[in-house]
């Protein structure tokens, strides 16, 4: 399969409209606020249904300042002092480069939760007990449209795993591995009104010419924004000169957003105590990103790290000791018990 996807929904015009990435941001809230406010109402364990909106708000702004900050700060942090004349003007600012990191936008939620149960006066646990039963979602949203965007590419397939991807994304990495590479899409570039004489020309001067340069990254966003409108020439032509790789992305849906959320969700169908469901996610949430990291290509401009690792398993490493010791930690420190949400008796939470 040739990774074919749109990344609009809607394109009003050139770059401009609304793009699966903020749709699956959008519909994950919803989700969030819904199954929320089911368990407030069926828990009464200090967060009533009216204050749901608020939660949600406050943990909406918390994941995306969060999830851009960490990947700023994990993966790129010379977007810090990245500044141009079009908007959004501040690397910091651009989201399309890059995007937003999982673990910066788990740390941004635990804050929000923390600003939240000290202005409402609900118990700081179950509200991180809340997010954590309902993060999953968020993901198996986000990264569905990982997949569309056609970024977080996964590592070469074998010749026989059943449902390989070939991304034609693929070609902005090919720039730096010379033009003798670029080269090879000759035959591509005639399908999207380019000649061979033209491509093989700006090739040719694409290491000492600046604005030969921009040209050829201008023929190879045309060449991708072609197939993504459905040319199917050129989708068949540069088909043969692709790597076929694993599917990460979906993956990644499936093991950190549906796996977890089924788990979590059934976990706290008993009572628990405050912040057992939260500890369970950290500990849950890492070991199935170390697991979805096997899949998928790290950081071009990042690689493997110590141990043939990538940056996302070291820091899903961190992550678990943490959970560990959050699941000790909290378990201990209370005798109070959160309802479940199989059964009707409730009990009113002090804030922590």
């Amino acid at each position: 399969m040739v990774h074919d996807f749109d990344p609009f929904a809607l394109r009003i015009s050139g770059n401009f409209g609304i793009r699966w990435y903020g749709l699956s941001y959008m519909v994950g809230f919803i989700c969030a606020y819904l199954i929320i406010k089911w368990l407030a109402r069926r828990q009464r364990a200090g967060l009533s249904p009216n204050m749901v909106g608020d939660f949600i708000t406050y943990c909406a702004i918390g994941t995306l300042v969060g999830g851009r900050l960490g990947y700023v700060l994990f993966y790129g942090p010379d977007l810090f002092l990245k500044f141009k004349s079009e908007f959004p003007f501040w690397g910091l600012l651009a989201v399309n480069e890059g995007g937003m990191a999982s673990h910066g936008g788990i740390i941004g939620i635990v804050v929000a939760c923390l600003l939240f149960a000290r202005k409402y006066s609900v118990n700081s646990l179950y509200l991180l007990d809340l997010v954590a039963s309902v993060g999953p979602l968020g993901v198996f949203f986000g990264r569905i449209a990982n997949f569309i965007n056609g970024e977080l590419v996964g590592r070469p397939a074998p010749a026989d795993f059943p449902f390989p991807v070939k991304f034609p994304q693929d070609i902005f990495s090919w720039p730096s591995q010379g033009a003798e590479k670029l080269a090879e899409l000759a035959p591509v570039v005639e399908k999207v009104g380019f000649t061979r004489e033209q491509w093989l020309e700006l090739t040719d001067k694409f290491r000492f010419d600046p604005a030969a340069r921009d040209q050829v990254y201008g023929v190879l966003n045309k060449i991708v924004e072609s197939i993504q409108e459905g040319n199917t020439a050129a989708k068949e032509a540069i088909a043969p000169l692709l790597i076929a790789r694993y599917p990460s992305q979906l993956i990644a849906g499936l093991l950190e957003g549906l796996f977890c959320f089924i788990v979590l969700f059934f976990l706290w169908r008993r009572p628990r105590k405050p912040g057992f469901i939260a500890a369970c996610f950290v500990i849950l949430y890492a070991t199935v990103r170390v697991i979805n990291e096997e899949f998928r290509m790290p950081d071009a401009h990042i690689g493997f790290q110590w141990l043939g690792l990538t940056r996302g398993q070291w820091l899903s490493a961190a992550m678990f000791v943490i959970g560990i010791i959050l699941m000790v930690v909290w378990t201990r420190a209370s005798s109070l018990t959160i309802p479940g949400w199989g059964r009707g008796h409730s009990i009113k939470l002090n804030r922590k």
